[in-house]
């Protein structure tokens, strides 16, 4: 049977290209290589009765015309008093990041000073250039060059705002505006977190700063703030797979794909990994865009100048996810009695001032274990029980830095320890933890690679480095200055413009690009 388009990949991307294109009136078809759909967008239950956000758990702010044209606004949210709080140790005040706007300035100035409330504003302030040259909350626009990303600067600020998002650090904008190591250090560690958990580098490395500008975007009136979904990040996926079937679009799982065929220049479908052939003359890839045209599409199809330029994309995820069963609520101690209210459990950052977390990546890189690793904890079955079974718990936590270049054969030992120094970390604050463990699972960034095709683990599908960004990151067509040739083939994933999070732009930017050349 032949179809109008093929999507590669059922993840959050692949399915919004396929829900529009279909709703278009594209006989479409998604193939996905796991026997579920969603891809880093899943609630999985990883254990009997406990679900887990298996690694995507952060709807960011979208596009409001993407929104409105995926009906997201119809999907089910729970709704946080308090969306974070940031730790550091046991002689920094806590910042606790309300919902409600006010309620977080009040709490700011409050318990931490008006001089955090105007940093914070001027941080927002710098942010606000790079913001519109990144373009991340765009729909339908084409990566911007250098140049194009300078014009989005009205004022010489804004243009120096550029530059150091450009070349300079995360911690050298964090000295300029949160300067007191001790009094601001929850904010810092925050924010240097921030900044780096989705680079290969650390806060004071030339280039993090990009790092920090992506993760502080703001949104304007053209997006939309969305809250946390009930039941996981895997309701969005049932609503998007739900609204392809109902428009006649078709999903198969365990439908591994080993060849997007090209003859002549031009796409022709594509060869599963059983061997079975499926035309179509649009394929839309959701998966990198390295192992797209570097893996996927027929030899020969990509010229060797733009499989080198593909083959030095940075991969090197250094992280852990985990997920832990708990045979009940975790108990916090003094002086963290307040986080026993289940208020504030959505997240609990427990971080590191950025000099540390600098530190930490520079050893990591000698094969070097955190003794005392930043880590982003949730307690989501606290606001959305559930998740788990009554009277237990669903936990999850995200650390840097994992070892990623040291000796494959001492892969298992560093997981191992990796994994007991965070749950050593969480202990710390809450003496029960370890002790209400029933099982857990450490992913690596191998693992995530293996399970999401992500190459290295690389959820981003290409890290948020300067050189990665911008005209220097593929948008449908491929590269702007190098178009990677091959016609009814479009790119879709997270390493396309807009880039990773959860905002659906790459997807929706491939489904616009095969309508307008249709």
């Amino acid at each position: 049977m032949a179809y109008d388009v093929i999507v590669v990949g059922a993840g959050h991307n692949g399915l919004t290209a396929a829900t529009l294109l279909q709703q278009a009136g594209l006989r479409t078809l998604v193939l996905e290589m796991k026997r579920y759909a969603g891809g880093m967008a899943s609630t999985v239950e990883l254990f009997d009765g406990y679900k887990f956000e298996i690694a995507g758990s952060v709807q960011l702010p979208t596009s409001a015309v993407v929104s409105k044209e995926l009906g997201l606004d119809a999907l089910p949210q729970v709704d946080l008093e308090v969306m974070s709080v940031s730790l550091v140790d046991e002689k920094t005040t806590p910042l606790i990041y309300y919902t409600d706007l006010v309620e977080a300035a009040v709490h700011m100035e409050q318990v931490h000073g008006i001089e955090v409330v105007i940093g914070m504003a001027e941080m927002m302030g710098w942010s606000a250039a790079p913001t519109r040259a990144l373009g991340r909350f765009e729909q339908g626009t084409a990566p911007k060059t250098v140049d194009e990303m300078y014009a989005c600067a009205t004022t010489e600020a804004e243009r120096a705002s550029i530059t150091e998002m450009l070349f300079g650090t995360a911690t050298d904008v964090l000295d300029r505006y949160l300067p007191d190591r001790e009094k601001h250090a929850a904010l810092r560690g925050m924010l240097a977190f921030l900044a780096v958990n989705s680079t290969y580098r650390g806060p004071s490395s030339p280039g993090s700063a990009a790092g920090l500008a992506f993760g502080m975007a703001v949104p304007d009136e053209n997006t939309v703030l969305t809250k946390k979904l009930k039941g996981g990040i895997g309701v969005l996926t049932q609503h998007l797979e739900q609204q392809l079937v109902a428009a006649g679009g078709e999903l198969r799982l365990d439908a591994a794909v080993s060849e997007i065929t090209v003859v002549d220049g031009k796409v022709t479908g594509v060869v599963l990994a059983d061997g079975e052939r499926i035309e179509a003359s649009a394929v839309v890839s959701a998966i990198a865009p390295d192992l797209t045209l570097n893996s996927l599409v027929t030899a020969g199809a990509v010229t060797p100048e733009l499989s080198t330029r593909l083959s030095r994309i940075d991969h090197r995820g250094s992280y852990v996810q985990m997920h832990f069963a708990l045979d009940g609520v975790p108990e916090f101690v003094a002086p963290y009695e307040f986080l026993n209210d289940p208020k504030m459990q959505s997240a609990i950052g427990f971080f590191q001032p950025p000099e540390v977390l600098q530190q930490q990546f520079e050893d990591s890189r000698r094969g070097i274990v955190p003794a005392d690793p930043a880590v982003a904890f949730q307690i989501p079955s606290a606001s959305d029980p559930d998740l788990c079974p009554p009277g237990k718990a669903a936990a999850s936590a995200f650390a840097l830095w994992f070892p990623v270049e040291e000796d494959p054969s001492e892969y298992a030992r560093l997981k191992a320890e990796m994994g007991q120094r965070v749950i050593d970390k969480i202990t710390r604050f809450a003496p029960n933890f370890e002790s209400l463990i029933l099982k857990h699972t450490t992913f690596t960034p191998k693992h995530m690679g293996t399970m999401f095709g992500a190459p290295g683990g690389d959820y981003c599908h290409g890290l948020i480095h300067p050189e990665l960004l911008g005209q220097y990151r593929p948008g449908p067509l491929g590269y702007l200055d190098q178009p990677h040739g091959i016609a009814g083939l479009y790119l879709g994933s997270a390493g396309c413009y807009g880039g990773p999070g959860i905002t659906f732009i790459p997807g929706y930017n491939a489904a616009q690009a095969v309508l307008s050349d249709r």
